[in-house]
């Protein structure tokens, strides 16, 4: 039999964020757990079935090979089931820990590692780094492993010693109703180990705050809500545990000239409207530099022209897109009085044939006479 789709398994969208797949998770490991299920064949094959997709989409390489791939791209490594319905606690381990103060099952002697927490950045660029790409400087506040006593927490000469209260599992087990619940020792917190002598750098917490000075490349052609993952420069874990992620989310600063959609730029360009009328060069702005641009004769207000490969090429698609020039046709200030007087002879010359030399502007009178004739006032 085919197997479902692991989304419609957790019934959550194939965009879910990974706190969204967690919570479904959870809720369908608490309502098909066996132990919850004594004898019910349905319940249980309804949990393997659910913690094999959990096990896949929170994965971040597993999710991705089955989103390209489906089933095909992860059989491999999902096993088939995982690790199977296993005991109560494997449903702590997995997904509870952070409710109930650490996973469940550590082994005696030593301290639950944790990993680092991800940090975001806010990264603002011009409009033209965001196109060209750049290599840009940052300084981020963080935690870091102590040196002193190599982020284990205890003074340089001693270490962690295992907590008599949960034997250094760092869990004890209390009953609630019809099953029992594992919860974070009270007295070691669910590291499974205390120090007695703690590292006076860090004062025992094995991590201490720090700035550091990182390198971002930008890659060419980013935009705003775009996301660049530095992996490992993130917080420091504790215990021992792996350093989290910092995500540079990028933000692109209005121009004074260009708007950008996708991969494509818009401005507005200010012609005369001799230009407009007889046609001619004009000399416009691109990323690139100046290029001449031919507007045509009789061009109206609004004309839109294009620039191919003017654009923008996007980090996300291959192509680079195209510089849409709209023409503002300008009418002209602060005229002499032998303008003003050209003006009006000139005026003149097109009254004769009004509707030849303006052709919206008669077909708008018509129209606006034939809506006041239909009011019959």
């Amino acid at each position: 039999m085919s197997k479902r789709d692991y989304y419609e398994v957790l019934s959550v969208e194939s965009n879910a964020s990974e706190a969204n797949i967690k919570k479904a998770y959870r809720r369908l490991a608490m309502k098909h757990h066996p132990d919850r299920n004594q004898g019910d064949a349905k319940a249980e094959e309804n949990f393997k079935e659910a913690k094999e997709a959990y096990e896949v989409l929170s994965d971040q390489q597993k999710r991705a090979a089955y989103d390209q791939f489906g089933h095909a791209g992860v059989d491999s490594s999902a096993g088939g089931g995982g690790r199977g319905a296993g005991g109560f606690s494997d449903v702590f381990e997995d997904v509870f820990g952070d409710i109930f103060g650490g996973a469940a099952g550590g082994r005696a002697g030593q301290s639950r590692a944790h990993r680092g927490s991800d940090l975001r950045y806010e990264m603002e660029l011009s409009l033209e780094d965001a196109v060209h790409g750049k290599t840009e400087t940052i300084r981020v506040p963080t935690h870091v492993a102590c040196k002193p006593c190599s982020g284990s927490g205890a003074k340089k000469g001693s270490s962690p010693k295992k907590c008599t209260t949960c034997a250094g599992l760092g869990q004890v087990r209390i009953q609630q109703g019809f099953f029992s619940v594992q919860q974070a020792c009270p007295h070691c917190h669910g590291n499974g180990s205390v120090i007695s002598d703690p590292c006076t750098s860090c004062n025992g917490q094995g991590r201490v705050r720090d700035t550091r000075t990182l390198s971002v490349k930008i890659p060419a052609g980013v935009d705003t809500g775009d996301r660049i993952r530095l992996s490992g420069e993130g917080e420091a874990g504790e215990n021992g545990g792996p350093t989290g992620d910092l995500y540079v989310q990028i933000r692109v600063k209005k121009h004074p000239l260009f708007t950008r959609e996708g991969t494509n730029l818009y401005c507005e360009i200010p012609v005369s409207f001799v230009t407009a009328a007889l046609g001619g060069e004009i000399e416009v702005p691109t990323l690139e530099g100046r290029v001449n641009l031919k507007v045509p004769a009789e061009s109206q207000t609004a004309k839109v022209m294009r620039l191919k490969g003017k654009g923008v090429r996007s980090v996300h698609e291959s192509g680079i897109g195209d510089l849409f020039c709209k023409i503002m046709v300008e009418t002209p200030v602060n005229l002499s009085s032998k303008q003003k007087k050209l003006l009006r002879e000139f005026d003149e010359t097109t009254k004769d044939k009004h509707e030849k030399h303006n052709p919206k502007s008669s077909s708008w009178i018509g129209g606006v006479k034939k809506f006041l004739d239909g009011l019959h006032l």
